[in-house]
């Protein structure tokens, strides 16, 4: 069975820094790239990054430009997501999909549980 499972999200200020993990189980990353989503409350789910199969293109939202980072270990698994400089509309829950394609097009093969971020003073 594919599964993804988020990790690392938490409380914290603004101005402060997150790393997310995404890791897989049941099958191997390698052949797949990776969609980093958001949801904030009350509004609708924004795709805010996708890395190709082997990390050689990574495209971000406009929203998170300059402060988001997308990587892969495909040793490990696990595609992260480096916030920096957090602000308080960067809190929701933050999912990864898996798409057996090397642009997140097409339908999803695998989709997390979330991962909640909450930025506030």
């Amino acid at each position: 069975q594919l599964q993804l499972v988020e990790s690392g999200g938490g409380l914290v200020q603004p101005g402060g820094s997150l790393r997310l993990s995404c890791a897989a189980s049941g099958f191997t990353l390698d052949y797949y790239s990776i969609r980093w989503y958001r949801q904030a409350p009350g509004k609708d789910r924004e795709g805010v990054s996708c890395i190709s199969t082997n990390g050689g293109s990574r495209n971000y939202a406009d929203s998170v430009k300059g402060r988001f980072t997308i990587s892969r270990d495909n040793a490990k698994n696990t595609v992260y997501l480096q916030i920096n400089n957090l602000k308080p509309e960067d809190t929701g829950i933050y999912y990864c999909a898996a798409y057996r394609s090397n642009g997140c097009l097409g339908p999803y093969s695998a989709w997390g549980q979330g991962t909640q971020v909450t930025v506030s003073s």
